[in-house]
């Protein structure tokens, strides 16, 4: 029995007079909490942060034990419930953030924020009405700015404006690989402050992207962004280890880190890193149950030319100087449960691993994921990359004066969070009926 049970009926508020140092942060739609770490990452405390899923919620639980983690139905819960039940009170929170999802257009004169299909969105700004941040952050898909999508984010900023927030426009669309992340990704951001606070700015990039063939732009004066060798180069082949047969864990022996990869091992501190360090073994790798395949289909990935795509399966080989491209979370269990494709890896004849996912994601290596690797590899395919996640975090402390201060030593959660099954999940946050549909196929 775990020990937690948070986001149904019951709650355990921990480190309130520790949180009260750090600016306040919320994270709605949080899953395993990209966004959190790289708010965390920025110089904030997530205080709160609401998830639908209970597989999801449950690892965000893990990752941020010093969070309350509700696993909720955002529709379901209030900006005073929040605040009450995770111990903010009447403290002020800096920002909420959240990337609701939105799936439909109404038809012609009508508003689309009201389609059914899209109350997340108007649920998002309920909350941040309610909750009075100084500041919010709205992320989504960057095809939220094309064609009839953009009544969408009309809509929400004349409701966000309403209520007395101001929105910095136009909105912008973000490439991760442009804030030093070895994966190309691009993310609609919206920013918004309260009417009595200062209008913070998009953050401008800070690197030079590579492409996924690995050929270098020429004509910039900002440095080269990492690769994907950065980012796997020191983990060997975990196909050596019989034990991720059956098993997300194993003891190694890591290579030489490239800086990338030394700070996401934590032997280094990046400069703009203020989390909160997690206690974790240094020499475990997590994250990495194998995926055994065919002899048939590794010959094939064997053949691949990295930077090409591989002609049966349709698989990228990652180019060990390029990027890696966009990391997809595959389709829900009420959507037939499928996988997303997964990058061949540059070396070995074989997809990546859920932990060289994240690597390549910005992850650093005490976060941990659902053991199976359908669940982790949504996880971080649903996710923001970390980097860019703090360089946005970052842009609003800069704009209210708020120097950043790192945050103190943290334990990680029960690693039992990590194992549970969808059922179980749901009895941990004390949920009654299943809120998601039991997937149908084969977990892997």
């Amino acid at each position: 029995m775990l020990n937690r049970h948070v986001g149904g009926s019951g709650y355990d508020c921990r480190m309130t007079s520790t949180r009260s140092r750090r600016p306040i942060a919320v994270d709605l739609f949080a899953g395993a909490g990209g966004l959190s770490l790289g708010f965390e990452q920025a110089g904030y405390d997530v205080a709160a942060a609401v998830e639908y899923d209970p597989i999801h919620a449950a690892v965000h639980e893990y990752n941020y034990p010093y969070a309350t983690t509700f696993c909720r139905d955002v529709s379901t819960i209030t900006g005073d419930e929040i605040r009450a039940k995770s111990g903010i009170g009447e403290q002020e929170i800096h920002v909420v953030a959240g990337g609701p999802p939105c799936q439909g257009i109404s038809m012609i004169g009508k508003r689309a924020i009201d389609d059914p299909r899209n109350v997340l969105l108007r649920e998002f700004a309920r909350l941040v009405i309610e909750m009075q941040p100084r500041y919010f952050v709205m992320e989504n898909v960057a095809g939220l700015t094309v064609g009839a999508h953009r009544q969408l984010l009309d809509e929400v900023v004349e409701m966000m404006n309403e209520a007395g927030y101001n929105m910095v426009l136009p909105y912008r669309v973000l490439q991760a690989a442009d804030f030093g992340s070895p994966q190309s990704r691009r993310r609609l951001i919206l920013l918004g402050s309260r009417a009595d606070v200062p209008l913070p700015s998009y953050p401008e990039a800070t690197y030079t992207p590579r492409t996924i063939k690995g050929v270098v732009p020429h004509g910039t004066k900002l440095p080269l962004g990492p690769s994907v060798a950065d980012a796997l180069s020191d983990i060997p082949d975990a196909d050596l280890f019989d034990e991720l047969i059956t098993s997300d864990v194993a003891k190694i022996e890591y290579g030489k880190p490239s800086a990338y990869a030394a700070a996401l091992r934590g032997i280094v501190r990046e400069i703009d890193d203020f989390s909160r360090p997690r206690v974790f073994e240094p020499d475990l790798i997590t994250s990495s149950a194998r995926t055994i395949h065919t002899d048939v289909s590794i010959s094939r990935f064997a053949v691949t030319e990295p930077g090409s795509t591989e002609t049966i399966s349709r698989f990228l080989r990652l180019h060990p100087e390029g990027l890696c491209n966009t990391l997809r979370a595959g389709t829900a269990s009420d959507r037939g449960a499928h996988t997303a494709p997964r990058p061949i890896h540059p070396v070995y004849p074989r997809v990546i691993t859920v932990r060289e996912a994240a690597r390549l994601h910005g992850y650093p290596d005490w976060f941990r994921f659902h053991v199976t690797k359908w669940n982790g590899f949504r996880e971080i395919g649903n996710s923001v990359p970390a980097r860019l996640a703090r360089a946005v975090a970052s842009s609003l402390l800069k704009a209210d004066g708020i120097k950043p201060k790192p945050g103190p030593e943290t334990e990680l959660g029960d690693p039992r969070l990590l194992h549970l099954t969808a059922t179980g999940a749901e009895k941990h946050f004390g949920i009654a009926e299943r809120v998601i549909p039991q997937r149908d196929r084969k977990v892997s």
